[in-house]
């Protein structure tokens, strides 16, 4: 279903369509459609093994059950999306960072990309309001690579908050674990 998502305050106007999957719509083509855009989003980053293993993520999050993805388009052409689903309860691996709150529902944003040329447009706010429209759960959580300070920055504009440090696998990159509370429609 396309859905137009308002811009953010002080952001120019950009006419993008956004539209929103989840698991029991997915389209045929989405998986090569993620991987196309992150191939473009990560061209000078190919030759990193990590990198290399996102048809992995691809995979494993969109077998998760509630996973969810929107796809921002200029025209038919995708330029960037975001995607993630409910974490299940008891595996919570950023629990370790901060004390447990009463509820423990959350909601795991994996990936926020857009191509180079759709940058620094207000595009990613609108993505990443729309991947966690209409959410129930009590939280949401992401990790950004601690070598990357300006896009922490950016998410603790949209509310979140860093409460630790992970490194997933041992040969990735170190993460700041970020966490935001969402409003429920409790």
């Amino acid at each position: 279903m396309a859905r137009d998502y308002p811009q953010h305050r002080g952001e120019p106007p950009t006419v993008i369509k956004i539209l929103r999957f989840d698991q029991g719509n997915l389209p045929e083509g989405l998986r090569q459609l993620l991987l196309d855009v992150h191939d473009e989003a990560y061209h000078d980053r190919r030759h990193e093994e990590f990198v290399q293993r996102f048809p992995w993520f691809v995979d494993h999050w969109s077998s998760k059950s509630g996973f969810t993805c929107v796809v921002a388009y200029d025209d038919d052409e995708p330029i960037g999306f975001s995607y993630g689903a409910p974490l299940t309860e008891g595996k919570e691996w950023w629990r370790d960072h901060m004390p447990a709150p009463e509820r423990t529902e959350t909601f795991g944003v994996s990936e926020l990309m857009l191509r180079p040329a759709w940058r620094k447009q207000g595009i990613s706010p609108r993505l990443h309001q729309a991947l966690l429209a209409d959410r129930t759960e009590e939280m949401a959580v992401l990790t950004v690579d601690t070598v990357r300070p300006r896009l922490q920055a950016l998410y603790e504009s949209w509310g979140y908050r860093k409460v630790g440090e992970n490194r997933p696998f041992i040969d990735s990159p170190l993460y700041a674990v970020m966490v935001c509370d969402l409003p429920t429609a409790s």
